[in-house]
């Protein structure tokens, strides 16, 4: 099969490609900048990656009229809720504009091509209502939100109206080896590497608030369950069902790396923008045979295992 990945040198990206490419398929990634060459380790002959910005919609269209991807595994784009207010309207390029594009593609080109979209806790803002499911309304709190929910309708219009076989998956706090370490980028990863360096780690409001943290590996078995089972036009939750209270997390990491631990007022912004308590059921996607498997302290060992052997 011919699969075209955005982003596919990225945190997700790059452990994704690495599991299809043991399937003997024909891989072609694009992305923005080969800084994260080596998130893939053993590149395969059956991978090739082009550096292209997405929102080179000329370029991108050349790339889907020679490849004729069977499916279109859409990871790239902004992912921070912050930069989305920083530059409002490059987060529509990035986020909405390259996903309508790939869309209206597949359909002027009338090709059998699947498309995934990746996307994001992010688009359900404050819930009111917890857990959270594929019913859920979502009142998305940033502009980085709004666009990946704007890509989601688009995903279900293109799919009723046109037929486009569609899929959608959102993921709640992932962390694992190979994410950036940027404040505002992946608080979880950033904690745990802020951890490992023995710096005071910050939480807010004493740790009193919980999420649904999933390790990498667990939403990779997610995204393949999905590739092989998913049904047309459906959206699917990726979590691990599970509360986690910051203050454990905040305890583990103390445990495993003997960190101090500062706990400051939450910022304004931050109580403006940040969606608080979220946890999901994730049986959809249970029923499709799928299961996280590995548990927080693991996931956080493992992790801090990569940061051991790997200089960022």
């Amino acid at each position: 099969m011919r699969l075209l990945i955005t982003g596919g040198l990225g945190f997700i990206g790059s452990h994704l490609v690495e599991s299809l490419s043991k399937k003997n398929h024909n891989i072609l990634i694009l992305t923005k900048t080969f800084s994260k060459k080596s998130n893939i380790q053993k590149l395969n002959k059956n991978i090739t990656i082009k550096k292209i910005d997405i929102t080179n919609f000329q370029k991108v269209g050349k790339i889907i009229e020679s490849f004729k991807p069977n499916m279109i595994i859409h990871l790239a784009g902004n992912t921070s809720h912050s930069k989305s207010f920083e530059k409002p309207l490059q987060d529509v390029d990035s986020n909405t504009k390259t996903t309508l594009f790939m869309l209206e593609k597949i359909k002027q080109l009338e090709i059998p091509c699947r498309f995934i979209l990746g996307s994001t806790f992010i688009v359900i803002g404050k819930p009111t209502k917890l857990p959270v499911d594929e019913k859920t309304p979502c009142n998305p709190t940033t502009i980085y939100g709004t666009n990946r929910l704007a890509s989601e309708h688009l995903c279900k219009i293109y799919h009723d109206l046109y037929g486009v076989n569609t899929n959608i998956f959102r993921i709640t706090n992932s962390y694992g080896p190979r994410e950036q370490i940027i404040p505002n980028k992946n608080a979880v990863n950033f904690l745990i590497h802020n951890s490992f360096q023995k710096r005071k780690i910050s939480i807010f409001n004493k740790g009193n608030f919980f999420r649904d943290l999933i390790y990498v590996e667990d939403v990779i078995t997610g995204i393949n369950t999905i590739i092989r089972k998913g049904k047309s036009g459906e959206l699917y939750w990726i979590s691990s069902g599970r509360k986690t209270w910051f203050k454990k997390f905040a305890k583990i990491l103390q445990e495993q790396t003997q960190c101090e631990i500062n706990y400051p007022p939450t910022p304004n912004y931050t109580k403006k923008v940040d969606v608080g308590n979220f946890v999901v059921n994730n049986s959809k996607l249970k029923k499709l045979g799928w299961k996280p498997k590995v548990t927080l302290n693991e996931g956080i060992k493992k992790t801090l295992e990569f940061f051991e052997t790997n200089t960022l």
